[in-house]
């Protein structure tokens, strides 16, 4: 058989977290075409991966890489941590469909999550997708529908909605699952979507019932209001009867680890027996990264950034949120949960205000009261403020990692400037140094499982994420003795060691362990619901 390239003698993990078993995996074009002895097979191209793993490329099904994938050298971060494919558009914020009377404020709102939407066509799907399609990309991407962008782009920012708001929503949601979106994604703690109760998003997500579209939920609370925001995510599955991704699963505050993931688990292994298709996704961090509008209460949201600039600087709208942040425990109040000593400036707007970044709210506000100075903070920058927050236990991570329905994700952010979370570099050989090598919570075969298949199966991605004839060629090959995640909270922008080689559709985006330049990446579209 004449071939490609073939990969020689490597121990095959397929993705299916079996056992796995030595062999040759041969390729034509973009596809597997064979496994097994292929030593009476010749081929262009011949790695010999003895000694080493064999896997499929890894796949990253929620990121926020939605304008900085059109940055140029974008690609090196995910390549050297073996990313394959990467979806985003997640937590209720894609970067399309934006139009229509509110595009600027989508615009601004969006910005500290997912970049700059200047100069690149939003206001449809179809029109976003086709610009990446037209430009030679590094790795596969694909791209939920945001309910809070659909939201936002008929209604804006206001907390009420008509009967017609309701019948457009419908509307452009189901336009952008024709044109090609892989699912739809919420943010519940994220404005305009809080304002949504229960009854109003199964009203607004109806297109998707009664299909396999995946519903992926960013829930209400992940700390004190988690298991009743639990609740709410399960009632939209069974109401919608579509299959349910609950993303980034924790517990957030240092009262609540320990206990609350086990009883959040409990809830999705009960609705699993029950027969409803759901699943949760953790990323391998302590501490996560966010616009630090995510602080304030829900009510403080309403109108879009320039409204809630305004309003953070109001003498009597301060009084209240100086008292909400003191006492307030009907959401997720990082004030009090986490302490503003654990909640660090990542990003700003304004270059007066870079000296801050790095710095934890309680320093950079020295004698100031620190709820104010976020206040202030917020509202000169007209919101764009990302930060860092020490949320959760590592002990919860490997709990919820060892649930055999939940899986990988990075949950990645690209600010322009100011300091960057480290899983944006290395959460693949993060999770394999971390929590196989050293801590032994999955075992190897599991955790390539968990960043494989079950995020590509979970998207309907069928001929990603395996070894398996038939299979897109995206392919790796390393030792998983030697990958090392250089990136560090202190030093968060080095790349990862140790994968040798990345095959995309069968062409190398690394190889001997060095980018080729190479850009053989597609953009995945569902075109049926």
């Amino acid at each position: 058989m004449d071939l490609d390239r073939i990969i020689r003698n490597g121990q095959i993990y397929d993705g299916s977290g079996a056992a796995p078993y030595c062999a040759d995996v041969g390729i034509v074009g973009r596809t597997i075409a064979a496994i097994g002895d292929l030593s009476a097979s010749n081929a262009k191209h011949v790695t010999d991966a003895a000694g080493r793993a064999v896997t499929p490329g890894f796949v990253d099904a929620h990121r926020h890489a939605d304008t900085a994938i059109l940055r140029e050298g974008f690609g090196a971060a995910e390549l050297n941590q073996g990313l394959t494919t990467i979806i985003n558009g997640n937590c209720g914020m894609s970067a399309a469909p934006v139009s229509g009377p509110h595009a600027d404020a989508i615009a601004s709102y969006l910005y500290p999550v997912t970049g700059d939407l200047g100069g690149i066509p939003v206001e449809r799907l179809s029109d976003y997708l086709n610009a990446l399609s037209a430009r030679p990309l590094p790795l596969h991407t694909g791209m939920l529908a945001g309910l809070g962008t659909v939201r936002a782009a008929v209604a804006g920012f206001q907390k009420t909605l008509s009967d017609d708001d309701f019948r457009a929503i419908r509307a452009l949601l189901d336009r952008t699952l024709s044109e090609g979106a892989l699912g739809v994604s919420l943010g519940l703690g994220y404005a305009p979507e809080c304002f949504f109760d229960t009854a109003g998003l199964i009203r607004a997500l109806e297109p998707i019932r009664n299909t396999n579209v995946t519903l992926s939920v960013h829930m209400r609370s992940e700390s004190m209001n988690l298991l009743p925001s639990i609740d709410e995510a399960l009632v939209l599955a069974k109401a919608l009867r579509v299959p349910l991704q609950i993303s980034h699963l924790k517990a957030v505050g240092r009262a609540r680890w320990g206990t609350l993931v086990y009883e959040a688990l409990d809830k999705i292994r009960t609705a699993r027996e029950d027969g409803l298709d759901v699943q949760c996704d953790a990323y391998p961090y302590t501490a996560g990264s966010t616009q630090l509008l995510h602080v304030l209460p829900p009510e403080f949201l309403e109108g879009g950034t320039e409204a809630i600039a305004a309003r953070l600087v109001d003498p009597d709208a301060q009084r209240v949120l100086r008292e909400r942040f003191l006492n307030g425990t009907d959401y997720d109040n990082y004030a009090m949960l986490l302490g503003w000593e654990n909640i660090e400036i990542s990003s700003v707007r304004l270059d007066a205000d870079k000296p801050f970044v790095g710095k934890t709210v309680a320093e950079a506000a020295g004698d100031a009261e620190p709820w104010r100075f976020c206040a202030e903070l917020l509202s000169r920058n007209r919101c764009a403020v990302t930060m860092i927050d020490k949320l959760t236990a590592e002990d919860d991570i490997a709990a919820i990692y060892r649930a055999p329905f939940s899986y990988v994700i990075s949950d990645a952010t690209y600010p322009r400037d100011g300091i960057p979370h480290p899983r944006v570099y290395g959460t693949c050989v993060h999770i394999l140094e971390r929590f196989v090598r050293e801590r032994g919570t999955l075992s190897l075969a599991e955790a390539i499982r968990k960043m494989t298949r079950m995020p590509a199966d979970r998207y309907g991605l069928k001929t990603k994420g395996r070894v398996a004839v038939g299979a897109d060629a995206d392919l790796l090959v390393f030792d998983p003795e030697r990958v090392h995640a250089r990136a560090t909270f202190q030093d968060p922008a080095q790349l990862c060691e140790g994968i040798d080689t990345v095959l995309i559709n069968g062409v190398a985006a690394i190889e001997h362990g060095k980018r080729t330049g190479n850009r053989n990446g597609t953009v995945l579209e569902r075109r049926t619901i």
